[in-house]
C-alpha cells in the first residue's frame, strides 16, 4: 500500500509548496493567479493552472482527512440556503453550522424543495453519525416537511433572527465567488467550498475572545494539523 507521500511522486515541486499554496487559497480570500505572485515572491516560478491542478487532485483528499480529524461537532445545527448563478443557471448551496459558528456541511443542489432538504439532511447524519438536539432555521416550508419524515423527534427553532449564525457563515463564500469570479459548475463549487469550510474550521481560533500568546499556540497547532494532513 502507498504511503502518503507517495501522492506528490509526479509532481516537480514538493508537497510542502503544494500544500503552501492550497492552505492560502481556503484560508486567505485570494485568487490563484495571486497565489502566484505569492510564491514568485518568495523565488518560486509556478503557473496559475499548475496550482488550479493541485487543487483537483490533491483538494477532496484534504477536505476528507480533515473531516475526519475534526469529528462530531455541535449539537445544534443551523441551517440555511443561500442561491449562486453557476453559468447562468440557478443553484443553491446549503449550509449547516453548529453553535460555535463550525461549518458541519454544505451542499451544492439545484433547488431547495423538499427533496433537497431531505439529501441534505441526510448527508448530514452520515457524517454526524447522530441525531441534533435542536434543529435552527429560517421558515422555509422544505425544512418542515423533511423534519417530518427524517428527524421527527427534533426540536425545531424557526424564530426570527435565530439562524443568524447561519446566514452569517455565507459570507466567506460571497468574497471567494468574487474573488474567482464565479464559479464554473457545479462540482467545482462544491469541492472548493467543502475544503474552504474544512479550513476554516481549522483556523477559526476565536482570536478576538483570546490572548495573543494563547492565540498563537492554537494557531500552531492548526498548521502542525494541516502539516499532517498534507504529509508534508
Amino acid at each position: 500500500m502507498k504511503n502518503g507521500r507517495s501522492r506528490y511522486s509526479d509532481h516537480r515541486f514538493p508537497p510542502q509548496i503544494i500544500s503552501y499554496a492550497r492552505v492560502a487559497l481556503s484560508s486567505i480570500c485570494l485568487s490563484i493567479r495571486e497565489v502566484e505572485d505569492l510564491l514568485a515572491e518568495r523565488g518560486i516560478t509556478v503557473s496559475y493552472e499548475a496550482i488550479r491542478l493541485w487543487c483537483q487532485k490533491f483538494g477532496p483528499d484534504y477536505a476528507q482527512k480533515l473531516q475526519r480529524r475534526q469529528g462530531r461537532l455541535g449539537v445544534m445545527w443551523h441551517l440555511d440556503e443561500v442561491f449562486i448563478r453557476i453559468n447562468g443557471q440557478q443553484q443553491y448551496l446549503w449550509r449547516a453550522a453548529d453553535q460555535d459558528g463550525d461549518v458541519i456541511d454544505i451542499l451544492v443542489q439545484p433547488h431547495r424543495d423538499q427533496r433537497a432538504a431531505e439529501r441534505f439532511f441526510r448527508r448530514l447524519l452520515r457524517g454526524q453519525g447522530q441525531e441534533p438536539d435542536r434543529i435552527i432555521n429560517d421558515q422555509l416550508r422544505s425544512y418542515s416537511a423533511a423534519l417530518r419524515t427524517i428527524l421527527l423527534d427534533v426540536a425545531h427553532d424557526t424564530e426570527r433572527y435565530a439562524n443568524n449564525r447561519a446566514e452569517a457563515s455565507h459570507q466567506p463564500t460571497r468574497q471567494r465567488e468574487r474573488q474567482m469570479r464565479r464559479f464554473k459548475s457545479a462540482p467545482q463549487a462544491q469541492q472548493f467550498l467543502s475544503l474552504h469550510a474544512v479550513v476554516q474550521n481549522l483556523f477559526r481560533v476565536g482570536r478576538h475572545l483570546l490572548r495573543s500568546t494563547n492565540q498563537r499556540l492554537l494557531r500552531s497547532r492548526s498548521f502542525e494539523v494541516w502539516r499532517t494532513v498534507t504529509a508534508a
